[in-house]
């Protein structure tokens, strides 16, 4: 094995590049993605017939296409239709919409959306309706009802499952050296196409996807753990699983 290229500050910065693109990726498309879910969740359970079905149609076609079809038709399709619209690389719009980074960003936001939103929306219908009949009794209005009650009881029933999720979304980022944006399997193919080592980089960013999903799955392990509303003899690490 030869990793002297490791000293290289060529190559150690097209590491860098691609683990910050990676992270703010993941950074971005969690918190999109799970605020689209709770929308999604909401949809479909109280919202309009009409809107419930668009959102249904719209978690259908997300969940039973490829994600890999989808970055492509939006990088590809939709920044290609883009282009063709006249005075829009005139606008402050524009740098962002011929970046790879938003449209990569829109694709896995669409994607956590669709899933956790139909997570959640089980969690919400798991919750015992008599709880919200005591917050009703107490006198609390149906946003106070939802807002503390409703929806922080589903999160805490689907946080593990959150947690899978937001797991499936960090190694799908890779998908994204398909559409020429810097993250860690580009950085590792440059220097692979640069020093003609094959297993050397892929075996380097292998180590830090590893090491990247043991500190998420900490952190968020640490987040169920002391969700409020978790039972005090629940609050211990547990060997994960």
């Amino acid at each position: 094995m030869d990793f002297s290229w490791l000293s290289d500050p060529f190559y150690l910065g097209y590491l860098w590049e691609g683990f910050v693109n990676t992270l703010w990726l993941l950074l971005v498309s969690a918190v999109g993605g799970l605020l689209l879910a709770v929308l999604v969740a909401l949809a479909r359970l109280r919202g309009p017939r009409p809107l419930a079905w668009l959102v249904w149609a719209f978690t259908t076609v997300m969940r039973g296409t490829p994600l890999l079809v989808q970055l492509f038709f939006f990088y590809y399709g939709v920044g290609h239709l883009m282009e063709g619209v006249p005075g829009i690389q005139e606008t402050f719009m524009w740098p962002l919409l011929r970046d790879p980074f938003c449209f990569a960003a829109l694709t896995f936001i669409l994607s956590v959306g669709a899933y956790s939103g139909e997570v959640i929306r089980g969690a919400m219908q798991s919750v015992p309706r008599g709880e919200l009949e005591a917050g009703r009794a107490f006198g609390l209005s149906g946003f106070q009802v939802l807002t503390r009650l409703w929806l922080p009881r589903a999160i805490q029933l689907c946080l593990p499952t959150l947690t899978g999720e937001m797991i499936l979304l960090l190694k799908s980022i890779p998908l994204v050296s398909t559409i020429a944006l810097m993250d860690l399997l580009q950085a590792a193919n440059i220097i692979r196409d640069e020093t003609f080592l094959v297993y050397e980089p892929l075996l380097l960013i292998a180590g830090i996807y590893i090491a990247t999903t043991v500190v998420l799955t900490l952190v968020l392990r640490f987040v169920e753990l002391n969700f409020p509303g978790m039972q005090p003899t629940q609050r211990r690490w547990l060997p994960i699983r």
